[in-house]
């Protein structure tokens, strides 16, 4: 689109360019995400993109479904910043349609990458929050959450290091090789973490339940 041309005509494209560039930044950080791994340089369907995303991303940001994957897919080619096109396969199946980052795509999530402000992590974490709530529970109930999110940690911090083994060699995921690196660390400080709450739970209240509130409805 150009913003080119004469009085009010001029002066409406002007105000649709603008908005059109005001809604390419506003791009949730999923479709960052999404464009990102194609700014890899391959040609990948929807079905690699969760494939690739449950290989890296689910570690730290975002495990999305296949309906998410191609809304935001949808989003980067109305922004200009991916194109697509469908390719024949065997006689019998489907023909599938892949998608390519363009090189206004590729600009724009360098750009995003190197001058958008880095959000702090915003942490959403089940069994602390039931351990919060660990006055409405049975002492045993809350050792279960805990011991349960030890076990998830750990499952997560061994895929961690197997996925490291697979990438490693490979030059150009050099920097995904690192995240993983840091996902295996995070998990296994979970891991530790949630064995020192338990000790922690062991500690409280003696030999009985662990404390109670001593009055309803007032907090500490």
């Amino acid at each position: 689109m150009t913003c080119r041309g004469k009085g009010a005509a001029r002066t409406g494209r002007r105000l649709r360019c603008v908005a059109d560039e005001t809604n390419k930044r506003a791009l949730p950080a999923t479709s960052w995400a999404v464009l990102g791994l194609l700014s890899f340089g391959e040609e990948l369907s929807g079905y690699d993109l969760k494939k690739w995303s449950d290989w890296s991303l689910r570690f730290f940001y975002w495990s999305p479904s296949f309906s998410q994957i191609y809304s935001e897919l949808k989003r980067l080619e109305k922004a200009g910043y991916a194109s697509s096109r469908m390719v024949a396969q065997d006689t019998g199946t489907r023909d599938k349609r892949v998608y390519r980052i363009t090189d206004e795509g590729m600009a724009a999530v360098r750009e995003w990458a190197r001058e958008a402000p880095v959000d702090p992590p915003v942490l959403k974490h089940g069994p602390m929050l039931r351990l919060w709530l660990g006055h409405l529970l049975e002492p045993e109930q809350m050792r279960e959450v805990l011991v349960r999110h030890q076990e998830f940690a750990e499952q997560m911090r061994r895929r961690a290091v197997a996925d490291v083994e697979v990438a490693k060699d490979e030059a150009a995921w050099a920097y995904p090789t690192l995240t993983l690196k840091w996902a295996e660390r995070y998990y296994a400080s979970e891991r530790d973490l949630a064995a020192k709450m338990l000790e922690d739970i062991n500690e409280l209240g003696g030999p009985g339940e662990p404390g109670r509130p001593g009055e309803p409805g007032k907090l500490p």
